[in-house]
């Protein structure tokens, strides 16, 4: 079946609009960025699910609503009476951002915590596609039970595609957030890390080593992202294959660059195309939303 289910938190998104005192609200979160950017650039014989766990209060609702209409199946969604819809608030620097969350308590975090409903989320489909950032927000029991869950998953034929999307302060310490990054990989298909971010947490000197501690990890295969430059592949026979990145025209906003990236990189792998292809593919997504602010550029897609 042509399905990708997408796992993990999907909050409200403020951020500034470029005129002072205003902000625009929108939905986005790494993982929705991904399914959004996806169902534009897959055929419509492809369905695209988002799993996660929301309130029933009016956010939420306005939050599902808003998946319904782009498209986004939420027919796995959990809904919970007494929890709501993280938020995020977004501040630019030249083209830099940086975030404030309120997110303590969201309903996302309960997301594993009904085996049944995530095994049924999963049933039928061919990829299922989650980051670090599905993985931090959960309790240490809710981990082991979304692995589980993958790892089955895997067993039966399922494609798991993993970005491990880090971000030290949403886990309890540093070696937490290795120790569970790695375990994660072991199960991983393919593997979508950012060279920055490990060669600071896990000390990688350069992408290659980064690809290969994945790969050394389990994971089948490997596309290090490294900002402006060369994407590294490293392919299922372990060989290493260096893609130059075309510079964007405009940097406006970095928000959503590596999930619109990982979009654009299955959609072209699942279109048939070469691991050298897909990485372009992801490149050129990726730099059109840079060149917009917010997480989900309409304009990057055409629509």
């Amino acid at each position: 079946m042509k399905r990708i289910v997408s796992i993990g938190e999907c909050m409200g998104e403020l951020s500034e609009t470029g005129v002072p005192g205003q902000l625009s609200m929108g939905f986005a979160g790494d993982t929705l960025n991904t399914a959004w950017y996806l169902r534009r650039r897959l055929p419509v014989d492809w369905t695209v699910d988002y799993v996660t766990a929301v309130g029933t209060d009016g956010l939420s609702n306005r939050m599902v609503d808003f998946l319904n209409g782009e498209g986004i199946g939420t027919d796995h969604i959990r809904r919970l009476s007494d929890k709501t819809i993280g938020l995020y608030y977004i501040e630019l620097k030249d083209g830099e951002r940086s975030f404030a969350y309120w997110r303590s308590d969201s309903a996302a975090k309960q997301l594993a915590r009904d085996v049944e409903k995530l095994e049924l989320a999963l049933t039928g489909a061919s990829i299922a596609y989650w980051s670090g950032i599905t993985l931090a927000i959960l309790a240490p029991a809710d981990r082991i039970t979304l692995i589980d869950a993958l790892r089955g998953f895997s067993a039966r034929g399922g494609k798991v595609i993993f970005d491990s999307n880090l971000r030290p302060r949403l886990w309890e310490s540093p070696d937490d957030m290795r120790e569970w990054i790695t375990r994660a990989a072991s199960i991983a298909d393919l593997c979508l890390p950012s060279h920055e971010d490990e060669a600071s947490w896990f000390g990688d000197i350069d992408a290659e080593a980064t690809a290969r501690r994945y790969q050394r990890a389990g994971a089948g295969r490997v596309a290090v992202k490294n900002g402006a430059g060369e994407i590294s592949l490293l392919d299922a026979d372990g060989q290493l294959i260096v893609v130059p990145v075309e510079p964007a025209a405009e940097v406006v906003d970095t928000t959503a660059a590596g999930d619109s990236f990982n979009a654009g990189f299955i959609a072209e792998e699942l279109a048939g195309g070469t691991m050298v292809k897909a990485a372009r593919a992801g490149a050129a997504l990726a730099g059109r939303v840079i060149g917009a602010r917010g997480a989900l550029v309409r304009q990057a897609t055409g629509a």
